[in-house]
């Protein structure tokens, strides 16, 4: 989890999972050519997308590496991409600022090193819509994956300045001490993380076929409403 900047507009202070917005480059074609997935058992999650999963998933795994600094790709030996070496974890931590600035792109990336990203390793999991009433309102596309083993990550000292790796369990109990903010979406998130119990069980939801993807639409209370007025 990563923790955004108290000076953050939205969210700030907060600890959240990495993620943006879907840029316009996302939802190009040439990442036709670069992608591994989603494949035959993805197939519900791709109809549950809509006609634009493509630039859904793109923008899952560039944002992960953006903010976060883990990368979901193969090499060109067909292994997840291995940043353990430090000269190869500095070189992808120049692309990675590089991409944050707009100075390269991420099919750039995947050319220049011969990487074929991997949706067929993360996984779309449920939508959220911010309730009517807010002042910034977002539909979020929630995905998630098992990281790369030679990838720890890290948060970019921008955006977000710190970063852990932390149980579901234990992020809600350090949130009800009140020391790790937590907006409600993502409260919400961990408490069914949390429910599972096992990085198998978790699997097993991700690969299952016929799971439901829920578009969750809360509602604010006439109390919340008032007090956003």
């Amino acid at each position: 989890m990563l923790r955004r900047t108290s000076e953050a507009a939205f969210a700030g202070g907060m600890y959240v999972f990495p993620g943006g917005r879907v840029d316009g480059d996302d939802h190009l074609h040439v990442y036709d050519a670069l992608r591994r997935g989603p494949n035959a058992q993805q197939m519900p999650q791709q109809h549950a997308l809509g006609a634009e999963w493509r630039g859904f998933w793109i923008a899952g795994i560039r944002e992960s590496f953006e903010e976060a600094g883990v990368l979901l790709a193969y090499d060109r030996s067909g292994a997840l991409l291995d940043l353990a070496d430090e000269p190869v974890r500095e070189r992808f931590d120049a692309y990675r600022h590089a991409l944050h600035d707009g100075a390269t792109s991420l099919d750039e990336i995947c050319a220049r090193e011969g990487l074929t990203l991997a949706l067929d390793r993360m996984h779309f999991l449920n939508r959220w819509i911010t309730p009517e009433g807010r002042p910034r309102r977002f539909d979020t596309r929630f995905f998630i994956a098992e990281a790369p083993a030679k990838q720890q990550g890290r948060h970019d000292e921008y955006e977000t300045v710190d970063s852990l790796w932390i149980t579901p369990q234990a992020a809600l109990e350090r949130h009800a001490r009140g020391d790790f903010g937590l907006m409600s979406v993502t409260h919400r998130q961990l408490e069914m993380l949390s429910g599972l119990g096992t990085i198998q069980a978790l699997h097993d939801l991700m690969t299952t076929v016929d799971r439901p993807f829920p578009v969750n639409r809360p509602v604010l209370s006439p109390a919340a409403l008032d007090s956003e007025g």
